[in-house]
Formats: C-alpha cells, structure tokens, sequence
C-alpha cells in the first residue's frame, strides 16, 4: 500500500472546502473566469494594510546579524511580550509573555495544542457545524472527535454539551465568531458552557480545557461584542492569528494564548514548547514574528465584509433562501431549500445535490456535510462586489429551477 491506510481514509473524507475549489478551477478553466462565481474559501482578498508592507521592508532590511536564525520554541521574547499585551486586552485579564507561544498560524496552534493535552482515545468535543479540518487535527494524535449539536439558530447547546461529555474529554473547541455560520457566542453562551465543564470537572476530577479558535475576533459586526471566554471558564487556552484580521493567510503567523487562571499554566507551555519542536515546526516564522509585533493594532479593512456580506445576504433572502444573519467572520451558511413536490432521494444528500446544482450554473458553494451539517451549504463572502452582484441573478435562478425540479 502506497501510502498509509489512516490517510487514504481520510482522503475519502478530505475537506469538502478544497474539493469545491478545486471543482472551481476546473470550471473557469472549461469555461472562462467571468461565468465561475467561486464561494468556497475563506481566503480573504483584501490587501494587507499598508502599514504591514512598510513594517516588513524594515525588517528584511535590518543588518543586524542572526536575524533569520533560530529563536526560542516559543518565539522572540519581545515579540511575546508584545502580542501578551494585546491578547490582555482582547481576554480582559493580564496575561503574562510566558504564558504565550508564537505558531504557524492558528492551525498550527491548534495541533500544537492538541499534541500537548492529548493521550490516545482521549475525546475532542465541537459544537456542529464546526471547522471540517478539525476532525483530522484530532485525529493527528489518536484522539476521538466528538461533534455535539446546537441548539436553534448555531448557539451552543448546554444539555447537549452535558450529554456529549465523558471521562475521557480533554477538551472542547469552540470557534467564535464562527466558521461556517457567523454566529459570536455571547456572555450567556460562554457562562453555560462554563458552567457544565465546571460540573463535568467536579463530577470526574479533570476539567477538560476550553480551547478557543478565534482567527475572527476581529470580524464583528454592527457593535457586537466577542467576550472573552478566559473570563468564563479558567481553564482556557485561546488560538488566534493575522489570517484574516491583517489578510495574511499564506504567512502562517498565529500564537497561543494560555490563560493565567489554568490550574498549571506553565506546564502547559512547556508542553507546548516541546510540541512545537517536535512537531517540526520548530518555530513560527522569524520574519513575520518581527513584523506581525509592531502592527497589533493594525487592521486591513474588514468593515468592507460587513458591507459586502449585508449585500448578498439581502440578494439571497429576496431570492427566497433562508438562513441565521452572520454576527461576524465572512460566511452565510444557508439551509438547502425545499422543492415544490417530493423528489427521489438523492444518494449524495440534499446539500451536495443542490452545491452541484449551483455549480452547473457557474456558483461553487460548500455543502453542510463538510461541516458536519447536512441540509446546509456555506457561502464565503470575501471576495469582490463584483462575483456578489453577479451572482445573485444566479441564486434566484437556481432556487427556482430546483424548485420546480421538484
């Protein structure tokens, strides 16, 4: 066998995300850019702000010696103490330079932090839908992934978190502002979630950590707020990055955030210094370490995803499609509409028979299942006002051909 049987399974399953995309490029190859209308990555298109290019030319200038080798795991100490400042404020506590490790992006974080708090069989929890490559970053370290239903309208479902919990949790994911519906987790959202890994430890003696993947604090909208879950639950430890706020996702920059509350806060990092070194990653990027620490208060512009997301939201719903208005981040994750009259049963469910609708009509969208979420499919708004506004006639198109399909 080629390869190993673990991955040519999870090939089979491989991220629907990618596989929409490359089905996208396929089609504006047969047949041209302007009639591929492509909703499936979360890749924004936004430039970075000038102040970053300004930023990096200085430090690729710098003539100091030794600043393209290796620093510690963790990164530069004066980077760390930079980026602790900020997450401070974003978490509303003090979070000390020691209690944060420099990653490869929020992805990377994510697996360093896995590879620190995991044993074989210990079980991950997210809530559906939820980011599909979370599954393999599991599975990456023998854990089992847990997915756990919300409640209507994607908030987090307290009794289904409680029923979902076992001996063997070592924590849950929770992804706010979300990747694929918008939703911001309000104060209420996070105390309940607090509250039931708060009873779940008393009950066992091990209080599952709440690791909190948030790329997209930094993407809220019309005033609503993102709090802060190091102040709902002690043991949390938060994964971020410039992905999305500063439009860098090829640079893979990120860092993780262990908040000072954690029963053993500095066992923690230590962990996540030998993770991140075995793992191979060894550190995060010098470069964009150095760069990334004078530009925390830096933004590209993402109001411009509220406006843009507010434009196709209002083409959809006149249209006829429905679906929980985003709070945040660039989604629209959209329930897959009924037809007129009953039709045979699709083998390959109703959203990856309607995204294969869409797509004969030049849209690419992602279906629900690649999120754990059949009967759904997402729309990633990062792109020009252009593929919006052309886009919509489109939409009415397809929901109505579908309809009457029916």
């Amino acid at each position: 066998m080629p390869i190993s049987r673990q991955v040519a399974e999870s090939l089979g399953r491989a991220s629907w995300i990618r596989r929409m995309s490359d089905e996208a490029r396929a089609l504006r190859a047969e047949r041209g850019a302007g009639e591929v209308f492509d909703f499936s990555l979360g890749n924004p298109d936004l430039e970075p702000p000038q102040a970053f290019g300004e930023a990096l030319s200085r430090v690729a200038a710098d003539p100091a010696r030794g600043t393209h080798g290796y620093m510690p795991n963790l990164g530069y100490p004066e980077v760390r103490e930079a980026v602790a400042r900020r997450a401070s404020r974003d978490q509303g506590l003090e979070i000390p330079a020691g209690l944060v490790a420099m990653s490869a992006g929020a992805a990377g974080g994510l697996n360093v932090v896995l590879k620190t708090i995991l044993d074989p069989g210990d079980e991950v929890l997210a809530f559906r839908p939820y980011f599909a490559e979370y599954l393999f970053y599991v599975q990456n370290f023998g854990g089992a992934f847990v997915p756990v239903d919300s409640s209507p309208g994607f908030r987090p479902d307290p009794e289904a978190l409680r029923a979902a919990l076992s001996p063997r949790t070592a924590c849950l994911i929770l992804n706010s502002p979300n990747n694929p519906t918008g939703r911001v987790y309000g104060r209420e959202s996070l105390a309940a979630v607090a509250e039931v890994l708060e009873e779940q430890g008393r009950r066992t003696g091990r209080m599952p950590y709440l690791v909190a993947d948030e790329p997209y604090r930094e993407i809220a909208y019309r005033g609503v707020e993102v709090p802060s879950p190091m102040l709902a639950y002690p043991e949390t430890i938060v994964v971020s990055s410039w992905s999305k706020s500063l439009s860098l996702p090829g640079e893979r920059i990120g860092y993780v955030a262990v908040s000072p509350r954690c029963a053993e806060p500095k066992a923690i990092v230590e962990g996540l210094a030998f993770s991140t070194r075995v793992l191979g990653f060894v550190n995060a990027p010098a470069l964009m370490q150095r760069t990334v620490a004078g530009l925390l208060d830096q933004r590209a512009d993402v109001a411009s995803y509220e406006r843009r997301g507010g434009r196709l939201a209002r083409g959809l719903r006149e249209a006829g499609y429905e679906f929980e208005e985003p709070e945040g981040a660039f989604y629209l994750f959209v329930r897959v509409p009924e037809r007129a009259a009953p039709a045979p049963a699709d083998p390959r469910g109703p959203d990856v028979a309607f995204a294969m609708h869409l797509k004969e009509r030049g849209l690419i969208a992602v279906p629900g299942v690649g999120f754990g979420c059949p009967g759904y499919f997402r729309l990633s708004y990062c792109v020009s006002e252009a593929t919006i506004e052309g886009s919509l006639p489109r939409f009415a198109e397809a929901l109505e051909s579908w309809r009457r399909a029916g």
